[in-house]
């Protein structure tokens, strides 16, 4: 709050209020003091708000005050619930109220200026409804329209140029570029008058060349009137054109219609009319009285409180339950006569607002036809004004477009002969300026070879004897014939040798192109190598910055304090990993040593055990045959050991 006081003391004591506060005198003005110095600065802004609040009642100084801030579009702090305490506050000249929006004035002042400005032209006055029935009222409102977009239209454009302001120094330059310009041709016509001076009747010969542009002039007078004769003509004839196709096709329209059909479209356009006249206007025109007094009695009625609005609330609630309880009564009785003419009435209102509906379709239907002729009119008119003739269809159409093409294939044809004969004029102006330029070049070492022999001028006065000899000459008409096919000869030989040259340049220019096309492939082909090259070192780049990262990372784990980080490493996972390898391997060899220890016994051990089984094995076999074969000896058991006695 004191930086937005210090900011409104500020701009107070600054042009053009001049107050001489400071935050001490400010803080303790009286309300009506206060409302002052507001009112002081709306005038700055709108000179219509110069009033003294003393000889002003209070309600009509916050009514202008509120009319204006909205115009210039405040919005005041809070809700839309708050805007009866701001009224209230602007009433009473309250500082919370008051220090907003003259801070928010001094902000944008200029601006607010404009927009008050504009306000005064480009605020629409509305017009009832009802008023703009009168064809003088409704055609000075249009009137008022059309001026306020006039309005509009001049302060763009006025805003614009002041936009673009032409800077000062750029018209300085170009006034510099002028005087230059004029100083060339005033020099440049003294050195024609002096070379005219020296000419015989020179002044006969001015007079006479005078006569002849005056002459001229008047000839493209004279040409540009019939011109406008012609096409003032020809939009006569085209007028009248459209004008017999108007009458004929009204005679038609008149021919086709009949007596009855007539009739009958004259009673439908009646009935409707009397429709919307008896029926769907006064309705209309109820509602909309209805809607005016309600808003009217709306804004009669002082300003509403949160208080007032729950009165209303609850008011509008105990009506409601009456309205249902009524309601639930009406439909306890249920009595038949009620119910049937209840069920009239819905079908009634439903055949009405059908109607109404059907009504304002055909209402909106008809304008929608009325827009669409009047566009098919435009179109019409504007397609005449264009090329004088109606619109074609069917097979009219169809022979335009052939017609049409047949002339595109002519067209084109002589566009090619056109193209042709201006490339050919372009070899022949090129001629003719290297012609020139070589002729220039010539004058000018002639002009420096006379200066060096001290015969300056000699150049000169051979171009007035040879300008002699060549009027002299005009009589002799065989000579200048002559002359004259000698000149073209040796243009046409000198064209020869320009064109011989300029093919021979052209063969080398091409030789040059397919070896800078040759030089092109061959560096779009290394640009690729290039390319390619530079993706591989870039996803390699890449890999490398991802190991860095990593090993980063490692490096940032392994100097960490924390063990249970430290333990994260890849480091001490590879350490782990080592030490139980080399605790297996310890052990491996440990088991391999104690292997090749026991692998003698164990080789002998298992040799025994062989022996063993093929002796088991032999003994089974035998006492398999004892079994299956007759007994060819005895055998005695003694001491362990089996005998056979045969």
């Amino acid at each position: 709050m004191s930086d937005q006081i210090k900011f409104i003391v500020d701009n107070l004591n600054k042009e053009p209020f001049r107050k001489n506060y400071n935050l001490i005198t400010f803080d303790s003005l009286e309300p009506m003091q206060l409302l002052q110095v507001l009112n002081d600065v709306l005038a700055e802004i709108d000179p219509k708000q110069v009033v003294d609040i003393r000889e002003e009642m209070p309600e009509q100084t916050a009514k202008r005050m509120l009319s204006l801030l909205g115009i210039l579009k405040y919005k005041p702090p809070g809700n839309a619930a708050d805007m009866s305490t701001f009224r209230q506050g602007l009433v009473i000249g309250s500082k919370p109220v008051i220090y907003p929006v003259l801070h928010w004035l001094l902000q944008r002042t200029n601006e607010l200026k404009k927009r008050a400005y504009l306000a005064r032209f480009l605020i629409k006055l509305e017009v009832p409804s009802e008023f703009l029935q009168d064809e003088t009222v409704a055609d000075t409102n249009k009137q008022y329209e059309d001026l306020m977009e006039a309005f509009k239209t001049l302060h763009k454009e006025c805003e614009q140029l002041k936009i673009s302001g032409f800077s000062t120094a750029e018209i300085r330059r170009d006034i510099s570029a002028m005087e230059e310009e004029k100083d060339q041709l005033i020099k440049r016509v003294e050195r024609l008058k002096k070379r005219v001076e020296t000419v015989q009747n020179h002044q006969r010969m001015l007079k006479i060349a005078r006569q002849l542009r005056v002459e001229k002039e008047r000839e493209e007078f004279l040409a540009q009137q019939k011109q406008e004769q012609k096409n003032q003509l020809f939009h006569a004839v085209q007028r009248l054109q459209r004008i017999q196709n108007q009458l004929k096709s009204m005679r038609h329209a008149a021919a086709d219609a009949t007596p009855e059909s007539l009739m009958k479209r004259l009673e439908e356009e009646i009935k409707f009319n009397s429709y919307m006249v008896t029926e769907k206007f006064p309705k209309e025109l109820e509602n909309k009285k209805k809607e005016l007094h309600f808003l009217q009695k709306v804004v009669s009625e002082p300003a509403m409180g949160h208080s007032d609005l729950l009165e209303l609330e609850s008011k509008i609630n105990e009506i409601n339950t009456q309205i249902n309880q009524l309601i639930e009564k009406k439909m306890m009785r249920n009595e038949p006569i009620e119910g049937k003419l209840s069920l009239y009435r819905q079908q009634a209102s439903i055949i009405s607002r059908k109607k109404e509906a059907k009504a304002e379709e055909l209402q909106e239907a008809k304008e929608k036809l009325a827009n669409l002729e009047r566009e098919v009119s435009v179109k019409t008119s504007q397609t005449r004004e264009y090329d004088g003739t109606e619109v074609l269809k069917g097979d009219e159409f169809k022979r335009y477009v052939s017609k049409l093409r047949s002339k595109s294939t002519v067209f084109k044809k002589k566009h090619q002969i056109i193209a042709e004969f201006k490339a050919e004029f372009g070899l022949l102006q090129r001629t003719e300026e290297l012609l020139k330029q070589r002729h220039e070049n010539i004058q000018h070492q002639l002009q420096t070879i006379e200066e060096k022999r001290g015969i300056s001028g000699y150049s000169y006065t051979q171009e007035e004897l040879e300008r002699v000899s060549a009027l002299k000459s005009e009589v002799d008409e065989m000579k200048g014939r002559t002359l004259d096919d000698m000149s073209e000869m040796e243009l046409t030989q000198e064209c020869d040798e320009k064109k011989s040259q300029y093919d021979s340049c052209a063969a080398g220019l091409e030789s040059n192109r397919s070896k800078l096309e040759q030089e092109v492939r061959g560096l779009r082909e290394e640009c690729l190598q290039e390319e390619s090259r530079y993706h591989y070192i870039n996803c390699m780049i890449k890999n490398l910055e991802v190991q860095l990262r990593r090993a980063t990372d490692e490096m940032k784990v392994y100097v960490s304090s924390d063990q249970q980080e430290k333990r994260k490493a890849i480091r001490e996972q590879y350490t782990k990993n080592i030490a139980e390898q080399e605790n297996l391997g310890k052990k491996l060899r440990e088991k391999q040593k104690a292997v090749r220890e026991s692998h003698g016994p164990n080789m002998k051990q298992a040799k025994m055990w062989h022996d063993f089984e093929q002796l088991m094995e032999c003994k089974k076999q035998c006492f398999l045959k004892q079994q299956t074969q007759t007994s060819i000896g005895q055998v005695i058991q003694e001491g362990g050991e089996d005998r056979l006695i045969l």
